[in-house]
């Protein structure tokens, strides 16, 4: 299934300018290294948790290339609503709907269409956080840790918490912004406990069924050979063979969440080719096996320093896109650096690339308050300021600057 483009808000400073962005939906078919990045994490959480993995985006066109041109200002809000009735509505042809808002069916049970986005995480237990309103600037909301089972269920014989998730879905509803679940599968943050095939199942429907408007999810995060859940033979097995426990966990993904995009996520898979080769066997091991793999996650977190090369990342992201036929996500960028200079100068030659690249579906940025991120230094607001480099990304999207 193929989209061409959709109608999304661009958010100024009193006014609502619309913008035309290409983008696609839906799935489509189709290097274990040295050096680079580090399995990506999360700060330290009330409660003990601490996360890893990242979020991530929706779509799917099967173009394959590179950028589609000059980027257009991203607009903050306008997140799909889930219906059952499959029509889409908003705007009116060849226009957008002030809300942006679209809704379809669950008929089919193939991911909706949504604008491109560049969102962001929680920050510690808070959406709005240090006096600043968090959908004022990010049109997407990746909770950081709470999405993870093992912070939803600390036992798989224990009852499940979904106090922290209630109340980020329903600042999403509220704003007007996309929900992105983060993640159900992962060698990490898991319940304790004999995990069964049964479990794995009642913890995805529950969410899916709590959270209906949830758009991405990161279904299986960091696969081997950066981690592996204990369980993984008890829902399958295959592990460096058929990958039969992964393409389980997304069959029974768009079982309980047909309305959703279903991610791969991986960290050094735009970083470091033999790792990019392994990540793409795997991808296409699961596809080719039927596994409803919609879209594949790069966290990027290696991209800060210099020890990869801007050509690097983008040959890299290309090969992810033309090797898999799927759409890309940037699940978890940061760019750590205390000067500055050096971090605007990275995010000025990373960002545009991500914007203008049709493929690319989506940006989450992983933390913003400076002192508050997973990766030290990485963060966008210092000592209640923006630094340059949010001053600039805020410009480039067309929404206001921190005061």
């Amino acid at each position: 299934m193929l989209c061409n483009t959709i109608a999304f808000e661009r958010l100024m400073v009193g006014t609502l300018a619309l913008s035309l962005l290409p983008l696609a939906c839906a799935p489509a078919s189709d290097t274990t290294g040295t050096g680079g990045a580090t399995a990506s994490g999360g700060t330290t959480a009330a409660g003990g948790h601490v996360g890893s993995g990242g979020s991530s985006a929706a779509g799917g066109s099967h173009s394959s290339g590179g950028a589609s041109g000059g980027h257009t200002s991203v607009g903050v809000g306008g997140t799909p609503s889930g219906g059952s009735g499959g029509s889409t509505a908003a705007g009116g042809s060849g226009g957008g709907s002030t809300g942006g808002a679209e809704s379809g069916g669950s008929g089919g049970g193939e991911p909706f269409e949504l604008h491109k986005f560049v969102g962001n995480i929680t920050t510690y237990n808070s959406v709005d956080t240090d006096g600043l309103t968090y959908s004022d600037y990010w049109d997407e909301l990746t909770p950081e840790n709470a999405g993870k089972w093992g912070s939803v269920q600390g036992n798989v014989g224990s009852s499940r918490n979904w106090s922290s998730l209630d109340a980020y879905y329903d600042y999403t509803e509220d704003a007007g912004i996309i929900f992105k679940q983060h993640t159900f599968v992962w060698g990490s943050q898991q319940p304790s406990g004999n995990v069964t095939e049964a479990d794995v199942k009642s913890w995805m429907t529950e969410f899916c069924e709590r959270y209906p408007n949830t758009r991405l999810i990161d279904v299986v995060n960091e696969p081997p050979p950066h981690t592996e859940p204990a369980y993984s033979g008890s829902i399958g097995g295959g592990t460096n063979g058929s990958w039969q426990w992964i393409t389980n966990a997304f069959t029974w993904a768009r079982e309980a969440c047909p309305n959703a995009v279903l991610i791969l996520n991986d960290y050094n898979n735009i970083e470091w080719q033999d790792q990019t080769g392994h990540f793409i066997d795997i991808v296409n091991t699961v596809l080719d096996a039927g596994g409803p793999i919609d879209a594949v996650g790069a966290q990027a977190h290696g991209l800060s320093g210099g020890q990869v090369s801007d050509s690097t990342m983008k040959m890299l992201l290309t090969r992810l896109h033309d090797e898999t036929g799927l759409p890309v996500y940037i699940t978890e960028y940061d760019i750590s650096d205390n000067n500055d200079s050096s971090q605007l100068a990275k995010y000025q030659a990373h960002m545009p690339f991500f914007l203008d690249t049709e493929w690319i579906h989506g940006i989450t940025v992983w933390g913003w308050i400076n002192g508050k991120t997973w990766v030290s230094n990485s963060g966008l607001i210092r000592d209640g300021s923006p630094r340059p480099a949010m001053t600039w990304l805020m410009n480039e999207l067309g929404r206001p600057v921190p005061p």
